[in-house]
């Protein structure tokens, strides 16, 4: 059996509850009003956790990318000032602490960078997701174990040689591997699901599920194949403007994945066959030969 992660008041492992990740991301498109919403959708959708994004543009943006012109909803500005635009300083992010504690959900962010860390050390953050373009990023992984908080690795656009350098580094101790295909959004020919047993197989760690399909039967069938933990991208509108609402999940939508999810742990069972005692008055009335 994994062993099991203590994320806030929550085990994620074998033989827990799912544990189920909104993410906002930056789906807030920079607001704090729309994060807030975001934030009261998830609670209400009954997720364990919301998930936001911290980076520190300059150094997450490549050199030849910042002055590129992009048409945004504060006009033609260039890529460095539209990652400005999403980014949340403080102020915000006091505010998000705040009204999560306020309604009572767990929340934590991605970090792309070092000074993000350091940043998120102020709110004493229940874990750290290290997002799948930063897996090979050791020095970051390094600086995040100082932290001595879980970490949740996710492994898109990784190879099997790059996921285990990065465990290398990280060591197995409070950690939880997300399988993740990083294409908003993804085709399910590229989904991959079986990987989730692949990284189980490989690693005594938690194994969870990051999706960015379109529909919610592959994060269900996820949990079925033993994904300990769901994210998806949490939208109040698919047709927002943004680079990930296209492959998020509204409101509704999500409501009826954590159900799916719910429904699906009930029905999995313990693989032992055994005759239930609702059988037997079937038993009794069908069965001709004992």
């Amino acid at each position: 059996m994994s062993n099991a992660v203590k994320i806030g008041d929550r085990y994620v492992g074998n033989g827990h509850p799912t544990y189920v990740v909104a993410e906002i991301g930056i789906n807030h498109n920079g607001d704090v009003a729309i994060a807030k919403k975001l934030i009261a959708a998830a609670k209400e959708a009954g997720v364990d956790a919301v998930k936001f994004q911290k980076r520190t543009p300059e150094l997450c943006v490549p050199v030849e990318q910042q002055g590129q012109i992009r048409e945004t909803p504060w006009g033609l500005i260039t890529y460095l000032e539209y990652r400005h635009k999403v980014e949340f300083g403080e102020t915000e992010y006091r505010e998000i602490d705040r009204y999560c504690k306020e309604i009572g959900i767990t929340w934590f962010a991605s970090v792309w960078d070092i000074p993000s860390v350091d940043f998120m050390e102020a709110f004493d953050t229940v874990a750290y997701k290290v997002p799948s373009a930063s897996l090979t990023d050791h020095e970051l992984l390094k600086h995040l174990r100082k932290t001595g908080r879980p970490v949740i690795l996710s492994t898109g656009m990784s190879t099997m040689e790059q996921i285990r350098a990065a465990v290398g580094v990280l060591g197995l101790k409070d950690l939880v591997i997300t399988h993740a295909t990083s294409t908003y959004p993804c085709d399910p020919s590229e989904l991959n699901l079986l990987m989730i047993q692949t990284l189980k197989k490989e690693f005594d760690v938690p194994i969870g599920y990051s999706g960015h399909e379109v529909g919610l039967i592959p994060s269900v069938v996820a949990v079925s194949l033993g994904a300990c933990m769901v994210e998806r991208h949490i939208t109040l509108d698919r047709a927002m403007w943004g680079s990930d609402q296209a492959a998020s999940v509204e409101p509704g939508g999500f409501e009826r994945l954590v159900k799916y999810i719910r429904v699906t742990e009930a029905s999995l069972g313990d693989g032992v066959k055994k005759v239930y005692e609702s059988e037997l008055s079937s038993m009794k009335k069908l069965r001709m030969v004992k």
